[in-house]
């Protein structure tokens, strides 16, 4: 598992920051923490924004 980062592409904005295996989960992951199923239910107007997801190196 690794740690990414989910930001909001036009504001840079840090959206979600946790564990996942991969850019998808990730999304899902800060989608299920605001209360939606994933990433997909988000609202058109969240998800057309754009996102921005990072692979963080800590070590």
């Amino acid at each position: 598992m690794a740690i990414f980062q989910v930001r909001q592409a036009a504001t840079g904005a840090i959206l979600w920051t946790g564990g996942a295996e991969n850019e998808q989960q990730a999304l899902d992951a800060m989608a299920r923490e605001a209360g939606y199923t994933d990433f997909s239910a988000l609202p058109e107007a969240v998800r057309g924004s754009g996102t921005k997801v990072d692979r963080l190196n800590l070590g």
